[in-house]
């Protein structure tokens, strides 16, 4: 590759760098296989510690290998960190993608290959759990191929000892047969190939061959497929997995180490530079065009903020992924954040561009982090205490500023109410809230009805992790209480009333009267004041007072609270008194006709807000999710059919959608997802009005 490795892991190209995301759902052995791909390559590497903050965040760690340096980075599988696992695949150039053999391809696991392919990311399989009683590598197979398509590819089969004891493989490129039942690896040359290995091989060499686009290896392999150059073999395969078309399947035995030599010489030899993946699109500040970032050492500065976290004491310290130019420390670079280019505006992460001086650069060597005095094109490195970058932000030179299109943000669909539980705890509240706001993208807050702080999170898990976030790292402490839906009132029909103010006390009194007539108006309509009086009844100075009360009074609500919409008020008639009669005292009038009209049983009835809900979802689950719909007085609009995927449209009351994000992941098994948009408002069934009257 042309490049070197130095003792703290600084390579003098990109073609030495290896950026890989570890993806697969709970159960495949991911995480396991991260810490056997370390202690493999990391002298002393004892293991990370997994908790709640582990299993939920990007995770990096850097370790040599041959001549390459690997950033490994460990995604969460769960699917309320879906936001992480975004920016793990925006930072990588290739994911290795973790299934158990034991277990059949849930939806799951088909939700995350989905978030692969739309990145367009390469990716290589690795089984694992083929010592398990039921598991057989050539049924996964199969079923890979089934559910990922023909680009599935296996490049080792394994070896057994007996029924489900994994001894080792069979590289089918280099013919070796690689023996860890001594417990190290020892390889040796095949010296007849068997019926699995003439199975996969020759499909194998074709697709490579095919997706390379090498005409030459091409007619060789047609000549005399035994004397290909294994070289020109693994120089190809590292182009075909670059096209996203290819996949690799290795199997791993997380549990024993067999076949972690094997991936770890895949990942140097088969998997692509930085170079090779596109980086993604750039444009000025403003918004036009640039042309797209190489991975050039010597070009302009264009990097990306992949992830952020805070410490009450530490600050903020940035995971960034340079897609072009050298970073150096002490630089000034200019930071840009323009989440609303990609139709997500966040008053929590405002539109900036600003410039900000880079302090000490650092590296991971291993799980540690160790400083740097630069970092070049292709490298991921940890940048401390950035006053103002924020998650997704880009870092550009100063001279050429630009904007990295944001990866696609989650939207929070989990709603949690909550409230300090102290006065203490009220006066840090705010300033934990956005602190957690700028570490995690995922999160929004809101001012609810009744002035409520919602807190907007991803799923059960997520809010979970925030709530302990705010008592362990900042020591506010919250209470969850019932989520009020912003309901509105309005009336049924029409009605006449009177609004009479009258008091006497030492001086002035306090005297107005007026008569309204009140109807209702169609949906969406608003507030309309009619002025009808003749003669003087209500003094022309006094009116607008009127008008005033009814509108106060519509905005405080007359039935249950709720802020009253929809209604044409006519002032007809009214009395005055010369002395006693006061703006004051005709905003009280207005007040109570209003009231008044309101208090015939049946007068005035609530308003629900429906939001416009789309599902999408596996075509097994079809049935179940619009059954589920019609149970929350959803009203369903109809279903389409996209590849694999069915999507359904309904209007559903939002009183019905509080804990939808959680709900649907059980009906449709973690493969569902949804989208919410506000609709208007309808009448609430009338059965259900005592729920919601004061």
């Amino acid at each position: 590759m042309g490049s070197t490795v130095n003792a703290d892991m600084q390579v003098d190209s990109p073609d030495g760098v290896r950026n890989v995301v570890l993806i697969g759902n709970a159960g495949s052995g991911k995480t396991t296989l991260f810490e056997q791909l370390l202690k493999a390559r990391v002298p002393g590497y004892r293991g990370e510690k997994e908790d709640a903050e582990r299993a939920a965040q990007l995770f990096v760690a850097s370790f040599a290998t041959g001549d390459v340096v690997v950033n490994l980075l460990d995604a969460p599988g769960h699917p309320d960190f879906v936001g992480e696992l975004r920016a793990g695949i925006r930072a990588a150039d290739a994911a290795i993608f973790v299934l158990s053999a034991a277990d059949d391809i849930d939806g799951a696991a088909q939700a995350l290959w989905e978030e692969c392919r739309e990145a367009n990311l390469p990716r290589v399989i690795v089984l694992t759990k083929l010592d398990a009683g039921h598991a057989d590598f050539d049924d996964s197979v199969e079923q890979c191929q089934a559910v990922f398509g023909d680009g599935v590819r296996p490049t080792h089969v394994p070896t057994y000892a007996g029924p489900g004891q994994v001894v080792g493989n069979i590289g089918l490129l280099s013919l070796e047969e690689h023996d860890y039942s001594a417990g190290e690896p020892v390889s040796r040359t095949l010296n007849a190939h068997d019926d699995q290995v003439e199975a996969y091989r020759g499909p194998l060499i074709e697709s490579i061959i095919a997706e390379a686009e090498d005409e030459g290896l091409m007619d060789s392999y047609l000549e005399d497929d035994e004397h290909l150059s294994l070289q020109d073999l693994l120089d190809d395969l590292m182009k075909a997995v670059a096209t996203a078309n290819l996949f690799p399947v290795v199997p791993v035995q997380t549990g024993t180490g067999v076949g972690i030599e094997e991936l770890l010489r895949l990942i140097e030899h088969g998997f692509p530079t930085p170079g090779m993946h596109p980086n993604p699109p750039l444009t000025t500040t403003d918004g036009e065009v640039l042309p797209q970032p190489d991975s050039d050492p010597s070009a302009p500065l264009v990097a990306q903020v992949i992830r952020t976290t805070t410490d009450p004491f530490a600050g903020r310290l940035s995971m960034v992924r340079i897609f072009s130019g050298t970073l150096h420390s002490d630089d000034v670079v200019h930071v840009s954040g323009h989440r609303s280019w990609v139709g997500r505006e966040d008053s929590a992460h405002p539109d900036h561009d600003n410039e900000e001086r880079i302090g000490l650069i650092q590296g991971a060597v291993g799980t540690e982090l160790k400083p740097r005095q630069q970092a070049i094109a292709g490298e991921i490195v940890l940048l401390p205490k950035l006053g103002t970058a924020e998650t997704c932000d880009t870092l550009s030179a100063k001279d050429r500023p630009g904007v990295v299109e944001a990866w696609p943000l989650p939207d929070p669909l989990l709603p949690l109410a909550i409230r300090a539980a102290t006065r203490n705890d009220e006066d840090k509240l705010a300033g934990a809230l956005q602190r957690l706001a700028v570490e995690d993208s995922s999160v929004r807050l809101d001012r609810g009805a009744g002035d409520q702080l919602v807190l907007w999170t991803t799923g059960q898990a997520h809010a979970d992790l925030l709530l302990g976030r705010l008592v362990e790292r900042y020591g506010v402490r919250v209470e969850q209480e019932e989520l009020k839906i912003p309901m509105r009132e309005t009336f049924t029909g029409a009605a006449t009333a009177m609004g009479r103010h009258v008091k006497q006390s030492g001086g002035h009194g306090q005297y107005a009267v007026c008569n309204i007539e009140v109807e209702p108006l169609d949906r969406g309509a608003g507030f309309e004041f009619v002025d009808k009086v003749v003669g003087g009844a209500v003094p022309r100075q006094f009116i607008p007072s009127v008008e005033k009360g009814i509108r106060n009074q519509l905005e405080k609500g007359v039935f249950a609270g709720y802020p009253m919409v929809d209604v044409r008020v006519t002032l007809y008639d009214g009395k005055a008194h010369s002395v006693d009669s006061s703006d004051m005292a005709f905003q009280m009038a207005g007040a109570l006709a209003i009231k008044e009209a309101a208090s015939n049983d049946g007068a005035v009835a609530l308003l629900e807000p429906l939001d416009l809900v789309t599902v999408t979802v596996g075509e097994e689950y079809l049935g179940p999710v619009m059954t589920d719909l019609s149970g929350r007085r959803g009203q369903l609009l109809g279903s389409d059919q996209v590849g694999r995927k069915a999507v359904v449209k309904a209007l559903v009351p939002q009183a019905e959608l509080a804990r939808y994000a959680i709900d649907l992941r059980g009906i449709a098994h973690g493969s569902g997802s949804f989208t919410r948009d506000f609709h208007g408002y309808e009448l609430l069934p009338s059965q259900l009005l005592a729920k919601y009257r004061k």
